[in-house]
């Protein structure tokens, strides 16, 4: 447990993950946040972005970032991180935390002199605490590899996967696109990247990584939903697990996984809005196993998921300033 206050800065705080990263850290007891870097918003306070920090803080935007920290928060777009690396002299005791897929996968998680962990703690925990870099995991990949864990660590993933899973509309950013204007989002619904997401590397990888003997063919549909947060994703495979052991197996590989739950209902996605977790319903239907997962696309598919790293990175209990309350109704 550290003695005094982390020192944190974020890149890209205009954005959606860095107004989310900032809220978060805005209450976190253990945090004091040093600076909110934004080009296009430099010099303006942070409430004119994110309005709902009025009365929290007193921060303007600064065109720079790089005043003395201990961790740095990259918030960027896609492209970004490596950009704003390679241009900043950033302090090698400086830790990491991108959100960008800049770093996530194997061949691309060093970048001079920096390796980075892929931070998704429930598969790389004990990786994370000891790491000076992390690269955090995509929405859609955290949301649909939390379904398939345990069955890759049993070596219980012995035919295709089928998975068809809808995100809201901040998934796509705060750029505006003809897909995410409201007009067209409102009452409508759209299949996109089918069995192309960028997101299946990093799927396949985490799978591998824990049976490395078999690489599984994924087959994602993915949609975009007309709601703003929150994913939920139908994981389906065929299998010879009982419900009952499919249930023991998630469980137990969750025990000691705060955020992570097995719930005996039907999943949907405002039991988990503005939350870290996620909820999962395991189902043996005929010969299929059906998982459903949901989670917050900006929490523990970006945001919240980053900061639960940086607590388990500087040794302080994991759902610290993480325990957020969900919409009901």
């Amino acid at each position: 447990m550290t003695s005094s206050k982390i020192r944190v800065g974020i890149i890209g705080g205009a954005g959606y993950t860095g107004g989310e990263t900032l809220r978060l850290l805005l209450l976190h007891p253990q945090v004091e946040v040093v600076f909110s870097q934004s080009k296009s918003q430099s010099g303006k306070p942070v409430y004119t972005i994110h309005k709902d920090c009025f009365g929290l803080t007193d921060l303007k935007f600064t065109a720079q970032g790089n005043e003395e920290i201990d961790v740095l928060f990259i918030c960027a777009g896609h492209g970004e991180a490596k950009k704003f690396l390679g241009q900043n002299d950033i302090p090698s005791h400086t830790k990491i935390i991108d959100l960008s897929q800049d770093f996530r996968h194997n061949e691309s998680n060093s970048f001079l002199a920096r390796k980075f962990v892929y931070g998704l703690p429930e598969l790389n925990k004990d990786a994370i605490k000891k790491a000076h870099n992390i690269a955090n995991p995509g929405c859609f990949a955290t949301c649909i590899q939390l379904a398939l864990l345990p069955l890759a660590a049993h070596h219980e993933i012995n035919s295709d996967v089928h998975v068809s899973a809808i995100t809201g509309s901040t998934g796509a950013g705060q750029t505006l696109s003809e897909t995410s204007h409201f007009s067209w989002r409102q009452n409508n619904v759209s299949p996109y990247k089918i069995f192309e997401h960028q997101h299946l590397k990093e799927i396949t990888e985490s799978l591998v990584q824990l049976h490395p003997a078999t690489k599984p063919y994924v087959r994602f549909v993915p949609y975009r939903g007309a709601f703003a947060r929150g994913i939920l994703a139908t994981v389906y495979l065929k299998s010879d697990l009982t419900e009952e052991k499919a249930l023991d197996m998630f469980q137990s590989f969750y025990k000691d996984s705060p955020f992570v739950h097995i719930v005996p209902f039907e999943v949907d996605v405002k039991q988990v809005v503005n939350t870290n977790n996620c909820f999962l319903s395991v189902n043996k239907i005929g010969t299929e196993l059906a998982i459903v997962s949901a989670i917050d696309n900006l929490l523990k598919g970006a945001s919240g998921q980053a900061v639960q790293n940086m607590n388990l990175m500087f040794g302080l209990e994991e759902t610290t300033g993480l325990k957020l309350k969900t919409v009901a109704f």
